[in-house]
């Protein structure tokens, strides 16, 4: 399980970081894009055992990779939209909630088993997102036109993890998890330097800095999620909340010790029913 423990620290590491911007008044974009630079560029040299990047285009997988580079530089912005559209813990919700999509695939297409037990577990899960992310804040009233946002943000997000799963599950190679990781990362790069040259915006040394700094734990989250993916005996359909419900929870634990933030009571409640529906998934 070092895999999963990885993939949800480092996944953590991400919104710690997300708040560091914040305080460092970095752009967000700009970070992004030089994000995905330093995770791809991390990947070819660490994991993608020998293979170029002009490789990519003799593996079945080349059309995922393409349509995941652009849910990932897509999706990061739609996130951002929500939280200024609408408030930041709808997109929480909307983001985190979307691990039902491809829980129901992996038992629709993947044939995981499916008992009381687990769904139980799946439902104290998704109740458990719910409690741990909401915040006590004032929220902007949404016009109708804006509420399509948060409906794309959790379809998007399921859509990303069930494509994940689906690639791991038939068309990647044990070896080559590197290279497929590291390719999306650079398709994500190389959409958003192309948005970037569109919007005109000189380029600032601390918002390349920030996302060095970003790119090193988004590689490391995608990378150990699929190996931990490809870990036999453990279905995905357990997987995906484990690891939404760590990432919750450490990243709750990490905005209390590094930035003072407080958890309410149903903060609290969220964690401890995080907590149990791990031991009923696992159990199942």
């Amino acid at each position: 399980m070092i895999y999963l423990a990885l993939s949800i620290i480092t996944s953590a590491l991400i919104y710690v970081v997300f708040k560091l911007f914040e305080r460092f008044q970095i752009d967000n974009f700009q970070a992004i894009v030089a994000n995905y630079f330093t995770a791809s560029t991390l990947g070819f040299l660490l994991t993608a055992g020998g293979h170029s990047p002009l490789e990519v285009n003799q593996y079945p997988w080349l059309p995922s990779v393409i349509i995941l580079g652009f849910l990932f530089i897509t999706l990061f912005n739609v996130m951002a939209l929500v939280s200024q559209k609408i408030s930041i813990s709808v997109a929480s919700v909307a983001n985190k909630m979307s691990v039902v999509i491809p829980v129901i695939m992996a038992v629709i297409l993947f044939e995981d088993s499916m008992n009381f037990i687990k769904v139980i577990g799946i439902i104290l899960a998704l109740v458990a997102i719910y409690l741990t992310t909401v915040r006590k804040e004032k929220t902007k009233k949404a016009n109708n036109k804006h509420l399509w946002l948060p409906i794309l943000l959790f379809l998007g997000s399921g859509l990303l993890d069930s494509l994940l799963k689906y690639n791991q599950h038939h068309l990647i190679a044990e070896g080559d998890l590197g290279f497929f990781t590291s390719s999306i990362f650079g398709v994500a790069a190389i959409m958003g330097t192309i948005i970037l040259l569109f919007r005109r915006r000189k380029l600032k040394l601390k918002n390349i800095i920030g996302g060095i700094a970003l790119g090193i734990p988004n590689f490391g989250s995608i990378y150990f999620l699929m190996h931990t993916l490809n870990i036999k005996g453990i279905e995905s359909s357990a997987i995906f909340p484990i690891n939404n419900m760590g990432v919750v929870g450490l990243s709750a634990i990490f905005a209390l010790v590094l930035f003072r933030e407080k958890l309410s009571t149903k903060n609290t409640i969220g964690i401890i029913l995080a907590i149990v529906a791990i031991g009923l998934i696992a159990y199942a």
